[in-house]
């Protein structure tokens, strides 16, 4: 025993060839208690000691162990800030359910429960598939030798269905909120509907020198450029915006010069949009006004997508790895055909 750790005591073994083992226990004499064992891990039993001893909540064999350690270690390690922010939204949901847990006592079963429970649904997927990232990061660390529980069950359709939200961003939609919007709100939508970037590379891309407005995309890391010559807004919004003494090099600014963060486009959509549906229902168009609502800034990728001129296209300018992926969430455009007689 020592008085930095009370009660922490080690029993030294020596075998037959030779080899020198400790195991530590926490020393219950005198309590009427048996002694508790705190493995052959010196680090692991003092944590295990410090749980005992201060009636702290238990963490070493537990999920929270892990979760601790990859926020802590991992996390930080993933360049993309919304990535980490996703994570990190994920990860508290998951610690008051699952991290008191020993890694033996969780079922295939608790993780169906958990996504049948879970209101937000596709939501719960994405907390599940964290969930997996994180218990396989911990086998590889030795934290636990248990396997994933719902290893092999992909086929099984366990996880909650997502259906692809149709919503087709038509001229009449599109033109309601554009009256309604202010230049940063504006040059945000021309710039999405031009060339299908996601918002957090609108609000990032740099002002272009030359003719070529060149991406490197936050999500993916891809590469493009864009010919601004032959885009119909562009040059406008481009030379604007040169004109414009600003103390930032995004192309996206307010007219007094500052940059543009979420929260400015999501206020300045959030008025456009709500003025839109206001003025659809005083001229009695009720269902023109539903839809301006269920319409988010985001889909202006949609509307991306369906002006281009085909699916191929439609890809490509989203930067998908597969047509599939256009078609199913993003390409609301019906396939033209020519009939055969």
């Amino acid at each position: 025993m020592t008085n930095k750790y009370p009660r922490f005591r080690v029993h030294t073994r020596r075998r037959l060839n030779g080899r020198v083992s400790n195991y530590y226990f926490y020393d219950n004499r005198g309590t009427g208690k048996p002694d508790v064992s705190l493995g052959s891990d010196y680090e692991a039993a003092i944590k295990r000691w410090h749980e005992i001893h201060n009636n702290a909540p238990r963490i070493a064999g537990t999920l929270e162990e892990a979760f601790g350690r990859w926020k802590d270690e991992v996390l930080p390690t993933y360049e993309n800030v919304e990535t980490r922010k996703g994570y990190a939204k994920n990860l508290a949901q998951l610690r008051p359910v699952f991290g008191t847990a020993t890694w033996e006592s969780v079922r295939f079963t608790h993780l169906k429960e958990y996504l049948k429970r879970r209101s937000a649904k596709t939501q719960g997927n994405r907390e599940m598939s964290l969930l997996s990232i994180i218990w396989n990061w911990a086998r590889g660390e030795d934290l636990t030798q248990v396997p994933w529980p719902a290893a092999g069950m992909e086929r099984s359709r366990w996880k909650n269905s997502e259906d692809a939200r149709e919503f087709e961003v038509t001229d009449v939609l599109f033109d309601a909120v554009y009256a309604e919007a202010d230049s940063v709100l504006r040059d945000c939508m021309d710039v999405v509907t031009a060339t299908g970037m996601r918002l957090t590379d609108v609000r990032t891309i740099l002002l272009p020198g030359g003719d070529l407005l060149r991406l490197k995309a936050n999500k993916t890391g891809k590469k493009v450029d864009f010919e601004i010559s032959m885009s119909a807004v562009l040059p406008d919004l481009i030379a604007r915006r040169r004109l414009l003494k600003a103390d930032h090099l995004m192309l996206l600014s307010t007219p007094t010069g500052r940059p543009v963060s979420a929260t400015m486009l999501r206020s300045r959509w959030d008025a456009a949009r709500a003025a839109a549906a206001a003025k659809a229902e005083e001229r009695g168009e009720d269902a023109l006004a539903k839809e301006i609502r269920n319409m988010f800034l985001r889909d202006m990728r949609k509307r991306a997508s369906d002006l281009a001129d085909d699916l191929e296209g439609a890809s490509k300018l989203l930067q998908h790895g597969s047509t599939q992926l256009t078609q199913r969430h993003y390409r609301t455009k019906a396939t033209k055909l020519k009939p055969v007689r």
